[in-house]
């Protein structure tokens, strides 16, 4: 391997960098930058790619909100991702069309559009259709986006650099997701409304799109339609350049990009990622209607999976890069995500699983969709240079437009096959809420039935509806309960004046009611109960006497049982009207839902342990090595063949 330095022969005439000025629309450099000019470009591109993530994600840290604010269902909630994806699949495409625009000028005037629209356009909906709208316009942005990324990252770095460089690009949405997580934490509760967080995300945007319209630069299409393997390809890539026919590399490129390689490896990718976008949106409801999390548990799990598949991501670049290989990268990590998110699904249905546990799993299954987002990225640019390298944007394209259909297919997979989610969320909140409130009202609710509190409502005399709630309640039996009401609407004065005297003294003046002095303390007792002469008191207690003795047994037995009864059904009364209906119209529902929801994600989670199998095959179908040998011998014959061209070209 020749490490001689190579002189780079001059430009062509007429050629010249673009300044300050010319910049801002012609962003294409006639030369392949020097190390320092093109780790800042990757940067710009790096930090553009997670803030365009960051505007896009920020709606989920503020979902509850939103929906609070819109009075948004649930299923329209995940219909406004659903759009934004469908839009973002259509504007991956168009951008591979209009690639000849300039995909500098895609990003730094899309990053301006989207970061404008962020902080100006979205807080100042007051609709549901206001804001759907914005976020599919900032989608098309992201979505066209999307392309003109990474092929600016596959530009600026050679095959031997590229996973390196794909590894910090893949850091967008991770990296957006945990900075979103990270602002919502420590701004959600001194700013709870969701304005802010899209004004904040907005002017953190509007400083980046500015840094990416001035700095923002491009290879001209003589340069980037060439296969790069390695920095000492500079100089024979720039001669190379001088006779190059574009227009002829450029013609069928689409074509050229339908093949099961580039396709398939695309829609391979996608379904694997489907574990990614469901947690991405969703991780929050799904920790707190199945596991009982609060929102800041739920981020932080989001952190633990962020914060480790960027650091993956990175790691996996610079070792792939340095072995040479991407295919056994894919496969080892595609194994451990497999494990991960297997492991991940056996915890659906068991309610008790700790903070940790899950913290573990989540980990896990980054560290292999890290491995093998990094070296895929690398592999399908490698791949599509196999074919084209002047087909770049049109590859990523296919692999846009292929990934946001996916995307909205998951999405709207996850409303058919997790129905129990959108009912936990629509309603579930409120009847929290309410259930906390009146915790024993509902129990009383719940031990009664409903269809009997309902017939006392309309009818409160109801007798065979008080004798049933009051069996429920107290567990006596039908007889005694009728016996007890029937001896309280017959003798009500006569029981009233029975309950002023004290137990013990009722019982003795029952066994001898000739007992002189228990009659006198029976009486001082109701005089001062009722507050009247003692000959008035003694009138009542020979009144009492009438209560026929087996009746007024039952009622001595049941009473006390009785009296706590309908202390409880005269409050469950006093639950508002608006809330009493609320939980007679949604609480059967969303018991239901509770009880399906463990049972309907553990489905979901098999489907997305399903599509990360589907990916294993389609990696033999990819370029590249499987060997780290036999990498190093071709790398070592390539720059053999490099020399031999340039020696020809300087003959």
């Amino acid at each position: 391997m020749s490490t001689t330095p190579i002189a780079v022969p001059p430009a062509a005439p007429g050629a010249a960098p673009p300044t300050l000025l010319t910049g801002l629309w012609q962003r294409k450099l006639p030369h392949y930058p020097d190390t320092p000019a093109r780790a800042w470009y990757l940067f710009v591109v790096v930090i553009t790619s997670i803030s365009l993530y960051y505007q896009q994600i920020v709606a989920g840290s503020v979902g509850n909100q939103l929906i609070a604010y819109f009075h948004l269902t649930f299923r329209y909630f995940v219909g406004i991702f659903i759009v934004g994806a469908a839009f973002g699949a259509v504007a991956s495409v168009v951008t591979g069309l209009l690639d000849r625009w300039g995909r500098a000028n895609i990003v730094a005037y899309g990053m301006v559009i989207c970061s404008l629209l962020t902080l100006f356009a979205v807080p100042a909906c007051t609709t549901k259709e206001q804001y759907l709208i914005t976020y599919s316009l900032v989608s098309i942005v992201e979505g066209a986006v999307l392309v003109a990324t990474p092929a600016l990252v596959r530009d600026f770095s050679p095959q031997l650099d590229r996973a390196s460089a794909m590894g910090f690009w893949t850091l967008g949405p991770v990296l957006g997701a945990l900075v979103t997580t990270e602002v919502a934490n420590h701004t959600l509760d001194a700013h709870p409304d969701w304005q802010y967080a899209y004004r904040l995300c907005g002017v953190i945007s509007v400083v980046i799109a500015l840094l990416a319209l001035v700095a923002l630069r491009e290879l001209s299409p003589a340069l980037r339609d060439q296969i790069m393997v390695s920095l000492r390809d500079r100089a024979l890539i720039e001669a190379r350049a001088r006779g190059l026919d574009v227009s002829k590399l450029e013609r069928h490129q689409w074509r050229q990009m339908m093949h099961p390689d580039i396709v398939g490896s695309a829609f391979a990718i996608s379904v694997f990622l489907a574990f990614f976008y469901t947690i991405i949106s969703f991780l929050a409801v799904y920790m707190a209607t199945n596991f009982g999390f609060t929102s800041a548990q739920a981020n932080g799990l989001g952190n633990w999976y962020w914060i480790a598949s960027a650091i993956t991501l990175v790691v996996t670049g610079i070792v792939s890069d340095r072995l040479k290989v991407r295919k056994p990268f894919m496969i080892f990590g595609s194994i451990v995500s497999i494990v991960g998110v297997y492991t991940f699904m056996g915890y659906t249905d068991k309610a008790g699983t700790d903070y940790y546990t899950f913290a573990a799993v989540l980990t896990l299954i980054a560290l292999g969709s890290g491995i093998v987002y990094a070296t895929w990225m690398a592999g399908f640019t490698e791949t599509v240079e196999k074919r084209n390298p002047a087909a770049t944007a049109v590859g990523l394209a296919v692999w846009g437009g292929i990934l946001r259909t996916i995307v909205t297919l998951v999405l709207f997979g996850l409303l058919v096959v997790v129905t129990a989610a959108g009912t936990l969320v629509n309603y579930g909140p409120r009847l929290q809420t309410i259930s906390t409130k009146y915790r024993d009202e509902i129990a009383t609710i719940q031990t009664v039935g409903e269809d009997t509190l309902t017939a006392l409502g309309k009818n409160p005399n109801d007798q065979a509806a008080q004798v049933n709630a009051l069996v429920k309640l107290t567990g006596a039996s039908p007889s005694d309960v009728q016996t007890a009401l029937s001896v309280n609407a017959k003798y009500p004065d006569e029981l009233a004046t029975l309950q002023a005297i004290d137990s013990q003294i009722l019982v003795k003046l029952m066994l001898n009611p000739g007992d002189q002095a228990t009659a006198a303390t029976a009486v001082g007792q109701v005089a001062r109960k009722f507050n009247i002469p003692p000959d008035q008191a003694a009138a009542r207690i020979a009144a009492a006497q009438k209560v026929p003795l087996d009746q007024l047994t039952v009622v001595s037995q049941v009473g006390p049982q009785l009296a706590v009864a309908s202390a409880k059904l005269k409050a469950v009364s006093a639950i508002p009207a608006d809330d009493l209906a609320y939980l007679s119209a949604h609480g059967k529902d969303v018991q239901q839902a509770k009880a399906d929801s463990a049972k309907q994600w553990k489905r979901w989670w098999l489907i997305c342990l399903i599509a990360q199998v589907v990916f294993l095959p389609f990696v033999f179908l990819m370029s590249g090595h499987w060997s780290p040998k036999k990498a190093a011998e071709d790398t070592a014959e390539h720059d053999v063949a490099v020399q031999r061209e340039l020696a020809a070209l300087n003959e």
